[in-house]
């Protein structure tokens, strides 16, 4: 029987929320790497899902400044993605107790993902699952990041957000909006990273995400030295694990299945 476990862990200085859902012990955790507005509450029904069709466990948690996690100074710092990667990520699997791992990050969090995997090369990290992942600045990114804070202040969005982060959500929004915007943010570029991931990976991408084109799965598909297998979601847009979870859990559970096969060509999927 599943068990569920959910409170704060002191990591790096934080407090930072989380939630478990317990699995086949001898498997690995599946650790989930949220988006830019995102947080433990917001990946939903996903990890019930995920954890009913692998078996194995799943653990999510909140990066600082978001959801229930403790709060930081803002201005985010424009390297924000190497940081978490590179100092919150790591104390956060050591507090957990994490020693066998698959990362599957959305958006910012599949970022942080590849930063990690092409810095660290962690033995307990087995694979990574990135979906609708950024591995440089494009305009259609921003143009759209500076509709969403358009909509946050004039519309309800902030109160949606809110039922989520409570009092960090000025800080969850506003951290990710202004480093985003910020001028020199159209520099940022992690494409670096990724010859060193020598990992099997999976990318997910719906075809009408807002928030991206095609080029960040072309980059990574190309640019690391493990085995890539593409699927591509019509009638999707950034939040394929959302918006079409069932086959996103389908595309996953076969993917950890096969996660220890040997390095091959890329492999695209059309669904």
């Amino acid at each position: 029987m599943t068990t569920a476990e959910a409170g704060t862990l002191a990591a790096a200085g934080h407090a930072i929320e989380f939630e478990r859902l317990s699995g086949n012990e001898n498997g690995p955790t599946l650790v989930l790497l949220h988006e830019g507005l995102g947080c433990v509450g917001m990946w939903r029904r996903f990890p019930a899902l995920l954890n009913a069709a692998t078996g194995l466990p799943v653990l999510s948690y909140s990066r600082p400044g978001y959801g229930r996690s403790s709060s930081i100074a803002l201005p985010r710092p424009l390297d924000f993605h190497t940081r978490d990667a590179q100092d919150i990520l790591p104390a956060v699997l050591d507090a957990a107790g994490i020693t066998d791992c698959i990362f599957i990050g959305h958006s910012d969090g599949a970022s942080i993902a590849v930063v990690y995997a092409g810095a660290t090369q962690d033995p307990r990290l087995r694979a990574l699952v990135l979906m609708a992942p950024h591995v440089l600045t494009e305009e259609k990114t921003v143009m759209n990041i500076a509709q969403a804070r358009l909509m946050f202040q004039g519309s309800d969005l902030r109160d949606k957000l809110a039922r989520y982060h409570g009092d960090n959500v000025d800080c969850a929004f506003w951290g990710w909006c202004d480093a985003w915007l910020d001028a020199d943010f159209r520099r940022w570029n992690i494409t670096h990273w990724l010859p060193a991931i020598t990992l099997p990976v999976l990318t997910v991408r719906g075809n009408d995400d807002a928030y991206n084109t095609p080029v960040h799965v072309e980059r990574i598909a190309h640019g690391v030295s493990g085995k890539v297998t593409r699927v591509d979601l019509a009638d999707c847009g950034h939040a394929p694990h959302l918006e079409q979870g069932e086959k996103v859990v389908a595309a996953v559970t076969e993917f950890v299945g096969a996660v220890a096969s040997a390095p091959s060509p890329v492999v695209q999927t059309e669904v």
